[in-house]
């Protein structure tokens, strides 16, 4: 298939699938080249037969939102990003919990692919505050819907291009190099748990109340999904999130208008505020 002709196929299905081309349009030749594996698989000819094979066949299309699973990410992914947390995210809801006498700072890692996200948040803890609040325990959920994404991430072990932009001394004190990967130690990875889970049906749960402190809902939901289906999102995002908690999205993403129960925090970084309810 051309590129012109997988543009065509997927501007038609993904909104079947409740998911939006613009999302697509920088990372399509990663699910262009899946598209070409299935055709194989299925010995079709080409992208009009595949798109006439949804006829008698409906159970493809759970198979083709498979296919359409975007799986970039690395280590320290947006560098202001990450220094916005260290700077003002962790001292904010540090703070807090140190306010109310709790006692464990809870996030929520959505699409966490495998593992890098969480992995650098637990890094970041680590280095810089785990020593000055030893009263408080960091326990991080990420949840995937790709289950070879979750045994990647409990394998904890990548390649130097993913770990690259984490700060040097980080890389040295909590990697171990093995063959031609970079492995995380162990005692970085006790306070992470990964859940196969889809954003779209279901978040993690601590109890009936909202008590994630941090939820983490980069380059996904707001990226890739349409407005209906983001709208649900976000309210299933507020539900989890504590009073005065905060969400992360893309730099590149924003709500939707309709959202509502946030404040912005960061515009430029994707940053916001639950809104207090009592």
């Amino acid at each position: 298939m051309n590129d012109s002709e997988c543009v065509q196929f997927l501007q038609w299905a993904l909104p079947h699938i409740h998911m939006r081309w613009p999302g697509f349009r920088k990372v399509r030749n990663q699910v262009c080249k899946r598209l070409q594996r299935r055709l194989e698989q299925l010995q079709l000819e080409d992208l009009h037969s595949y798109r006439n094979y949804f006829d008698e066949h409906v159970d493809e299309w759970p198979e083709l939102d498979k296919l359409c699973q975007i799986t970039i990410s690395r280590f320290y992914r947006d560098k202001m990003v990450f220094a916005f947390l260290e700077q003002q995210v962790f001292p904010r809801l540090l703070h807090t919990i140190e306010q109310r006498q709790e006692t464990e700072l809870r996030i929520w890692c959505a699409g966490s692919g495998a593992g890098e996200e969480p992995y650098t948040l637990a890094l970041l803890w680590s280095m810089l505050f785990q020593s000055r609040f030893s009263a408080i325990r960091l326990s991080i959920v990420g949840t995937e819907i790709n289950p070879a994404m979750i045994k990647r991430a409990r394998r904890a072990c990548y390649p130097y291009s993913a770990i690259k932009n984490l700060p040097l001394t980080w890389r040295e004190e909590a990697f171990r190099k093995r063959d031609d990967q970079f492995c995380l130690r162990p005692d970085y990875q006790s306070n992470i748990e990964f859940r196969c889970q889809d954003l779209r049906q279901e978040s993690p749960a601590y109890g009936e109340e909202p008590l994630f402190h941090l939820i983490c809902c980069r380059n996904l939901a707001f990226t890739y999904y349409d407005m209906s289906l983001q709208q649900e999102i976000a309210q299933r995002i507020h539900a989890s999130l504590d009073n005065g908690g905060v969400l992360m999205i893309g730099v590149h993403e924003e709500l939707p208008p309709e959202c509502t129960g946030f404040t912005i925090w960061s515009k430029r970084l994707g940053i916001y505020l639950r809104e207090n309810c009592d």
